[in-house]
């Protein structure tokens, strides 16, 4: 009986000893390929949560307008959904990731659900753009062992963040996003928005949109390029 127990307790320790990576402070001093710190000078635009047809094509349109191809995350029920705004991203020159299928923790999935979806959503946005997704970020920044195992079988490298801008949050302002972004970018690294409410439903993608001009134009200031995740982590 006791064998059993410990044997039980080190499967749910494998499980869910990955979820310590969503730490922000100690991931990028111990793990910075992981926090998206790559080359100097160079810092990757990720969203997250798309992509969604009340908000994404305002997103698309402003890195438009700005010249910046970002890295989308996108997840794999909304692409189902959207599967021309899906293909849109792709057209405009941006990167896609996998952000799974949908918005739920990984740890509170058994590992043959998390290889089907993750499987599921790799293959679908390869089969609307054309190109085959080369990272992985799990919803909330929560990896399970289920989740990294399956990402190396499915050729996804995993990647979060090095700065956010709590841009989901209720109350949240163009203000306190540029803020919170730019506390901790330093001279590279990854920045998380969202570019949809999907999961909230507060309508906070309006801040991040009217935060995205002053975040651009300081990090330009700062002599850094803003640009896809695969120009940051070669």
């Amino acid at each position: 009986m006791k064998a059993a127990i410990g044997l039980a307790g080190l499967v749910a320790l494998a499980h869910a000893a990955p979820a310590a990576a969503f730490l922000p402070g100690p991931r990028r001093t111990f793990l910075p390929r992981l926090a998206g710190i790559g080359v100097p000078g160079q810092v990757a635009l990720t969203f997250d949560d798309g992509p969604s047809p009340t908000s994404t094509p305002q997103f698309l349109s402003a890195l438009d307008r700005h010249g910046i191809k970002a890295t989308f995350f996108l997840l794999g029920a909304q692409a189902l959904r959207a599967p021309k705004l899906t293909r849109a991203i792709a057209e405009a020159g941006h990167e896609i990731g996998v952000h799974g299928w949908d918005h739920q923790c990984l740890l509170r999935k058994p590992p043959g659900r998390t290889h089907r979806e993750l499987l599921g959503a790799r293959d679908l946005i390869e089969t609307l753009t054309g190109v085959r997704p080369r990272w992985f970020r799990p919803p909330y920044g929560v990896f399970s062992g289920a989740s990294l195992l399956s990402a190396r079988r499915l050729g996804l490298t995993p990647v979060l963040w090095s700065t956010w801008g709590f841009d989901w949050t209720e109350g949240c302002t163009p203000a306190s996003i540029h803020r919170k972004v730019m506390r901790n970018l330093g001279d590279r690294g990854t920045i998380l928005l969202h570019d949809s409410d999907v999961t909230t439903g507060n309508g906070a993608w309006r801040a991040t949109l009217g935060a995205l001009p002053s975040i651009i134009g300081d990090s330009r200031r700062r002599g850094l390029h803003l640009g896809r995740l695969s120009t940051t982590l070669l």
